[in-house]
């Protein structure tokens, strides 16, 4: 069983910038695909990014292509997601998850997921 505990949500004004980190425990994060979700009030849980085993390759949703960066340090178990020129159409629940399956782009999902970090951006 792997557990995922985000941090580094808050609250932030238009163009700020916010690092959420995920560490995890309980199995060998080294072979795990990570990715980051965020969900809005009544909107669907959103795949925003993705790394893969080796950071040998990265995906980024067109909504924050450019403006996020996914990345991970394996000898810390944990994955980074450094959000710069945030937008109020940012604001959500951020959560990170082991992929369980991911096609490389778009379409991922999670075998084990983070309890949420909230992310508000003021306008």
């Amino acid at each position: 069983q792997v557990q995922l505990v985000e941090s580094g949500g808050g609250l932030v004004e238009t163009g700020g910038s916010l690092r959420l980190s995920c560490a995890a425990s309980g199995g060998t994060f080294s072979r795990y695909a990570m990715g980051w979700f965020r969900q809005a009030p009544g909107k669907e849980r959103e795949f925003l990014a993705g790394i893969n085993r080796n950071t040998v390759g990265t995906y980024y949703a067109a909504s924050v292509k450019g403006r996020f960066t996914i990345s991970r340090d394996d000898g810390k178990n944990t994955v980074y997601l450094q959000m710069n020129s945030l937008k109020p159409e940012d604001t959500a629940v951020y959560y990170c998850a082991v992929l369980d399956y991911w096609n490389g782009y778009s379409r991922a999902t999670g075998a084990y997921w983070g309890q949420g970090t909230q992310v508000t951006v003021s306008s």
